[in-house]
């Protein structure tokens, strides 16, 4: 895992790394600046008589931009500095920097306006670093515009200059990057959209920052990536038998809304759960029993109106109970008898469960049901429906996803999956993870339903509900990649990323080859 800073933190850690153990900021400049040079190599090729333009501000990024200038200049490239602010406001360690430049006779100019020059094999944007907030104005403005004119490759030093480090927001013109070197730690605003997007390929520089320092300041968060879930994966033993491999039962479905409770029991299958039984209103059985083919269906008597209701409630919990792990609510509609069942089974059951679209729905204004509910549970909104349980606005959610997801999880002592681009894994314990799969295909009807099916089914499979959701949520997102892959996002279906969700697991575990995932 890598660790996700905001720029407050990171900007704690230079201090704490200076004023603390004595390390000298030039020398973290110049570990900065080493490292984003070779990247630059890396994107230039051979640097010999090759044209590179530096574009820096008055702070530390155009600190590192100096440094980067001086080690490509001695590799043999035409390096050109242009430098927008007055001399007299450059200071500290970015002055040491620009006048050991200036001493080596490096081409640098002080510019007020776009400059009047060649196109460059690469441009180096060291403009802006991560402490920078709101639309970039004026000469930054033109000149981020000027930078995505030129049409060639692009090097953000930190973050792309007009990128909010903590949100990925871009309020106005901002520097699309072939890629970004990021010093020390990841930044938020690389792992939020647009941001990431923004950041093209992203590099995390070693300026030696000991590692006593993060451990020391940083705020437990981390990015999902695949060395972390596929330890966590369930292995089926040679002896296994379909009882062994975990059982799901899934709450769900109402007149209309059949797709959502089959996509969320299937996918339980293809997760790998040995048996996936789907609870559903007795007169939508026929349609089910059609759709289905392995999944097990349970009817109850609905009177024929469509919806699961309070009365089905004595004939349900037994069976329920037998269960190694209870999904409810994709699907199920928000009827005021499907409530009052949903709260009779939060208060009855103990089992592991997933809570998801109307299962959340119907408790808004009950969240003492969630709270209290004696199991193991994972609830998996996406902003919308967070915001009926918690009285934020979807908007402010997606403003501040780590903190809200945080903080609700703490609070309700529960796993908390927040779906969205990214989606958020956050741990009652105060932990968080971003998950790092996934693209915008998937957004498309039904596609959180499948995410409800195999998160289900890695928790009837052993794994504890931190385990499961982590593993869940990174599957998913891969099923996704893999079916982007194969058809485009254009046009993708939930039923697409269901069918792909065994070939995420067996990439994962080694077994299958796919070039440019996992």
């Amino acid at each position: 895992m890598k660790s996700i800073v905001t720029a407050k933190q990171i900007a704690s850690m230079d201090r704490y790394a200076i004023d603390d153990l004595k390390i000298p900021g030039i020398t973290l400049m110049e570990n900065a600046g080493r490292g984003i040079a070779e990247i630059a190599l890396s994107l230039l090729g051979r640097p010999e008589q090759k044209r590179v333009h530096v574009y820096c501000g008055p702070g530390n990024n155009g600190g590192d931009g100096y440094v980067v200038a001086r080690h490509l200049s001695n590799r043999g490239a035409d390096v050109r500095v242009f430098i927008l602010a007055k001399q007299e406001k450059i200071q500290g360690d970015a002055l040491i920097n620009l006048e050991i430049l200036m001493k080596m006779g490096q081409k640098v100019s002080f510019i007020e306006k776009i400059p009047q020059v060649e196109k460059p094999a690469l441009i180096v944007d060291a403009m802006l670093g991560t402490g920078v907030a709101g639309s970039l104005r004026g000469l930054f403005a033109k000149v981020a515009e000027f930078i995505n004119s030129q049409n060639v490759p692009v090097l953000s030093v930190d973050i792309p200059t007009g990128v909010n480090a903590d949100t990925g927001a871009v309020e106005g013109p901002a520097i699309r990057a072939t890629a970004t070197a990021t010093m020390a730690l990841l930044k938020r605003g690389l792992v939020f959209s647009p941001g990431r997007e923004y950041a093209g390929r992203v590099h995390i520089v070693d300026i030696s920052m000991p590692p006593a320092v993060v451990k020391k300041k940083q705020q437990k968060v981390w990015l999902l990536e695949k060395g972390d879930i596929v330890r966590l994966l369930p292995v089926r033993s040679p002896d296994a038998h379909k009882n062994k491999c975990g059982t799901v039962a899934t709450v769900a479905g109402s007149e209309g809304f059949t797709g959502a409770a089959s996509l969320s029991s299937e996918a339980a299958l293809r997760a790998g759960a040995g048996l996936s039984y789907l609870c559903i209103p007795q007169s939508l059985n026929p349609i089910l029993e059609t759709k289905l083919t392995e999944v097990i269906t349970w009817p109850f008597d609905d009177a024929g109106m469509g919806y699961l209701h309070k009365g089905c409630f004595r004939e349900m919990i037994i069976p329920l109970q037998k269960q190694n792990v209870v999904a409810i609510g994709p699907g199920l509609g928000q009827h005021d008898g499907t409530a009052h069942l949903v709260h009779l089974l939060l208060e009855k059951l103990e089992s592991p469960m997933v809570l998801d679209a109307d299962g959340l729905n119907v408790c808004a204004g009950s969240i003492d049901k969630i709270q209290e509910y004696r199991g193991e549970m994972i609830l998996t909104p996406h902003p919308g429906e967070l915001s009926r349980l918690i009285g934020l606005s979807a908007g402010e959610i997606v403003a501040n996803r780590i903190e809200v997801a945080k903080e609700t999880a703490v609070a309700w002592n529960k796993v908390l999956v927040l779906k969205g681009g990214p989606t958020i894994i956050a741990f009652p314990d105060g932990r968080v993870f971003v998950n790092s799969t996934g693209n915008a295909g998937m957004a498309t009807a039904g596609s959180g339903d499948v995410l409800t099916g195999v998160i289900a089914a890695f928790l009837a499979q052993g794994l504890d509900a931190g385990q499961a959701a982590r593993a869940g949520v990174y599957v998913h997102g891969l099923a996704g990649d893999l079916a982007r892959n194969e058809i485009g996002e254009m046009g993708m279906l939930a039923s697409d990323i269901l069918r792909f969700v065994p070939k995420a697991i067996l990439a994962l575990q080694g077994g299958w080859n796919e070039k440019s995932i996992v």
